[in-house]
């Protein structure tokens, strides 16, 4: 649709900000500035995985805003946020792999068995892999309803991603605390809603005999 080509370039625009700042900011330390503090690497790490970890938050609340608003044209922008939870979701972990690991890409094996956040991060990563891969308009027509049960693996990821975060951080949970109580929101938005709607379901199920004796 042709009017939503400035709201979707607005929104690329937006998505790609944080990244280009990064970028930025990374060229002015590598000519000597202090932009990403005493530990560049850690802000990096950092900065990608929690844009990650909002875009993510941003994707799972399309679906409760336009059943609230009945603005059915969020549905739109679902796919886009949910690329970009994965794009700087891989940057995250590429990072972790080229700056952290300095190559030595082989500990990342023992990384994951030992070190739970990061075990529960690379889960996270790995099941977005899939979402992403099928988000195009073919995989879609090709998964029929499979596509829906496949997608909502994102709320196990939500609550593995959330969890990375919480583990990682280890003494002050004020800021994960804050995405676990978003991850909750939306989630439990769903639980309600699916509850509410079996609910009804059988109720009229029930009224359906009555009404027509």
């Amino acid at each position: 649709m042709r009017s939503l080509i400035l709201p979707k370039t607005a929104v690329h625009l937006a998505a790609l900000t944080p990244l280009a700042i990064l970028a930025w900011q990374t060229w002015t330390v590598w000519k000597g500035s202090n932009a990403l503090g005493a530990d560049p690497v850690a802000e990096i790490e950092h900065r990608l995985g929690i844009w990650a970890l909002r875009f993510l938050m941003i994707t799972l609340a399309i679906t409760p805003l336009r059943q609230l608003t009945g603005w059915n044209v969020l549905v739109r922008f679902r796919r886009m946020l949910g690329l970009y939870a994965f794009a700087y979701a891989s940057l995250h972990f590429a990072t972790y792999l080229g700056l952290d690991l300095r190559g030595y890409w082989m500990q990342v094996f023992e990384d994951i068995t030992k070190r739970p956040y990061i075990t529960v991060g690379f889960l996270a990563w790995l099941l977005l892999v899939p979402l992403a891969v099928t988000s195009t308009t073919g995989w879609i027509k090709r998964l029929g309803r499979n596509w829906a049960r496949l997608h909502k693996l994102v709320y196990v990821i939500a609550v593995l991603a959330v969890l990375h975060f919480w583990w990682l951080v280890k003494s002050d949970i004020r800021e994960p605390a804050v995405y676990a109580g978003i991850a909750a929101l939306l989630l439990g938005w769903r639980a309600w809603k699916a509850l509410r709607t079996r609910a009804n379901a059988r109720a009229k199920a029930r009224n359906v005999p009555a009404a027509r004796a």
